[in-house]
């Protein structure tokens, strides 16, 4: 917990200086190693330096780093965890709105992560749901959850996800979010999240080397919620819909096989080269839904998609492609004021033709090459023109060892961060005269 005081009754944490840092992330670094090296959980921080230095806006990132260095991943069965008492003086009053805002945007992150971590085994796609629904179920500020389960899917024709998600024992849902922030504007940002809870790889077995992190493969579809419960809980002035395709991808008598040929629910043909390469097929669908269904003014779909992604950048970074650019330069903006790091990947005629199909109007592998570019030019074959935005997290979503101090072993909440403050963009536009 975060107390706002003039004189702090805690032991003072640091009294060190943070001018010389030149970026919100060693600011964010600071404080979480600070915090992590602390021995007691009550602490006084006295961000008057911060403030004269760097100005009110990188309070934020100070905030972060040191709830994010508290965090303590789950343990089963659970642990017992440390209350955390934090006192900040230094502050003036303008600045507590600021602390109480970013307060509700890391319990996005810290949630995100804990469902992120979570082991398959205790959360199938109907425990995703779940969860989710609990979410958002103690806010007051017009989220209404509704969940689509195989029966609706059927009907609709979404067979791209059931192609997926009917490979299992556990049925799968599509989880629609939508949040009213600004009713009276008809502008609605489309967030969609990969959200398969365990990914076997299905007939296209993965290895034994990447079996271990099949569990991790809906934390797309977790910043998707970790997202909007913080647009929700501060009250932002914006309307986003999320949409979380949920499913296992395992092996059964039903499952899809290299070769096939399935019809999406845009009504496009996809020709089945790789059963691994399911994420960008639930998508496809709650894409299509999202444009089709929502009337979203613009898409951005984030998953953990590639294993390419992660030889291009590493674990420190994720890949990102558009085709747009005013959409684009919002984002850019948003992920420079949340810290974290995105590396936009070209779109040329030659990538596009290696999905092309001899079979299908499009094929869900391009090749062995330029994966990572490919597999998010597949989804915006169903993104219908609406401007687009790719974000492929394989290799920022779970870091092992952690990359920056304000992460933790497995989970970073990856994307969260950078989708609210593209949504809250909105917030300060609806505000202006």
């Amino acid at each position: 917990m975060i107390r706002l005081v003039r004189t702090g009754s805690f032991p003072h944490l640091t009294e060190k200086c943070t001018n010389g840092f030149s970026d919100r992330v060693q600011i964010k670094e600071f404080f979480a190693k600070e915090v992590k090296q602390y021995k007691g959980t009550e602490f006084t921080v006295d961000l008057t330096a911060l403030v004269e230095e760097k100005g009110l806006s990188y309070v934020s990132d100070a905030v972060e780093g040191m709830i994010l260095g508290t965090f303590e991943a789950e343990h089963f069965p659970p642990r017992k965890s440390k209350k955390w008492e934090i006192e900040i003086t230094g502050l003036p009053v303008e600045a507590e709105e600021i602390v109480r805002e970013t307060e509700a945007l890391v319990e996005g992150v810290t949630w995100t992560r804990n469902m992120t971590n979570r082991p398959g085994n205790l959360l199938h796609p109907a425990d995703f749901l779940r969860e989710v629904q609990n979410l958002f179920s103690g806010l007051s500020a017009g989220v209404k959850v509704e969940a689509l389960d195989v029966q609706k899917l059927k009907e609709l024709g979404m067979n791209a996800l059931l192609g997926v998600g009917m490979s299992s024992y556990y049925a799968p849902y599509l989880c629609v979010i939508r949040y009213r922030g600004n009713p009276g504007d008809d502008r609605i940002t489309g967030l969609v999240g990969k959200g398969v809870t365990v990914d076997t790889g299905g007939y296209c077995l993965k290895s034994r080397e990447s079996m271990v992190g099949i569990k991790g493969d809906m934390a797309g579809g977790a910043a998707v919620a970790g997202a909007i419960y913080a647009l929700a809980k501060n009250r932002k002035q914006t309307n986003v819909v999320g949409l979380i395709p949920m499913v296992e991808n395992r092996i059964s008598s039903g499952s899809m096989l290299p070769g096939d040929v399935i019809t999406s629910y845009s009504g496009k043909t996809i020709e089945i080269i790789d059963t691994d390469a399911e994420g960008r097929l639930i998508l496809a669908d709650a894409v299509s839904y999202a444009v089709r269904n929502e009337h979203v003014s613009r898409v951005l779909d984030i998953a953990t998609l590639t294993g390419a992604v992660c030889t291009s950048l590493g674990f420190g970074a994720a890949g990102m492609l558009s085709d747009n650019g005013e959409f684009c330069r919002e984002f850019e903006r948003a992920y420079e004021k949340s810290g974290e790091r995105y590396v936009r990947f070209p779109i040329y005629e030659e990538y596009e033709r290696m999905i092309q199909s001899e079979i299908a109007d499009v094929k869900n592998v391009g090749g062995k090459f330029a994966g990572s570019i490919t597999a998010g030019l597949f989804i915006r074959e169903f993104a219908e023109q609406t401007p687009w935005i790719h974000l492929d997290i394989a290799g920022s979503a779970w870091v092992d060892p952690p990359v920056f101090e304000y992460q933790s072993k497995g989970a970073s909440g990856a994307g969260v961060t950078s989708m609210y403050y593209l949504c809250a963009q909105d917030d300060r536009a609806a505000a202006r005269p």
